[in-house]
């Protein structure tokens, strides 16, 4: 049974209940919804800030470290003040102030593969905006393990990709990319308004799949070049051999829909 909304919460998201495809149902599915956000910085961290405002229940945010300056043209999340800090409390304390009306829960660790079976079963969704792709691979294959559909957003400079990933229906990460770009985990250049951009786009990603509002991303790679503003939607290779999602059987053959499953 879905949570009913409060007095409180239907005047909050009054303008978008009226957009049609969402509507109250689809407030409320939000609403019983847990978002896992991994990578909290200025792709997730805002990603994160977009879920929290349209009413996503719990949002679980992972990020270890600590707060630089250099992370404050783009980490909007942050203030000057916490700079030497754990970054993803002062998150989950933006957030708490955004929206009261949910739960958020802080993780200061880095993914790894003692915590990210755990993390992960107890979310509807990810959203991956993790700086590399050994978490993003390791978070990859445990969706996959749980059946678990995942946002996934990248961006180098001025580039981004954005899909979702759903185990049984689409290609995963390792399919998209069975040889892993060569990013310098931490080097290179970034716009605050180009993490920004992509970030709302996987937002609207999560929120589209929870409440079956327009198309999400399904089997479609968005290829974003944000100096030149040229998008591009291509269709990804699924391989029937993938050494993670190859082996994996949908429940049924009927088409995922999380909406149907956030009850």
């Amino acid at each position: 049974m879905l949570p009913l909304l409060t007095p409180i919460e239907l005047e909050r998201y009054h303008r978008q209940i009226m957009l049609p495809g969402l509507g109250e149902m689809g407030q409320r599915r939000l609403k019983n919804t847990t978002a896992l956000v991994t990578g909290v910085g200025g792709l997730g961290g805002t990603a994160a800030l977009y879920l929290a405002v349209a009413g996503v229940g719990r949002l679980i945010l992972v990020r270890g470290g600590n707060l630089q300056r250099d992370d404050l043209n783009r980490q909007i999340l942050m203030t000057d003040d916490w700079v030497g800090k754990p970054r993803v409390f002062k998150a989950q304390e933006t957030l708490a102030h955004l929206n009261p009306d949910i739960q958020i829960e802080a993780v200061c660790e880095y993914v790894n593969a003692d915590n990210i079976d755990s993390l992960v079963q107890r979310a509807d969704i990810a959203l991956d905006c993790a700086f590399d792709f050994k978490e993003r691979d390791l978070l990859n294959a445990t969706c996959v393990r749980w059946g678990k559909p995942m946002v996934e957003a990248a961006m180098n400079d001025m580039d981004a990709y954005l899909t979702t990933i759903v185990p049984g229906q689409t290609p995963c990460l390792a399919c998209i990319f069975p040889e892993k770009p060569d990013w310098d985990r931490w080097g290179f250049g970034v716009l605050g308004a180009v993490s920004g951009t992509l970030a709302c786009l996987a937002a609207l990603e999560a929120i589209k799949l929870v409440t079956g509002l327009g198309e999400p991303l399904l089997g479609k790679l968005l290829t974003m070049d944000l100096a030149r503003a040229e998008f591009a939607k291509r269709r990804a290779y699924h391989d029937p051999n993938c050494p993670v999602c190859g082996t994996f059987k949908q429940e049924s053959s009927r088409p995922y829909c999380l909406s149907q499953r956030i009850r």
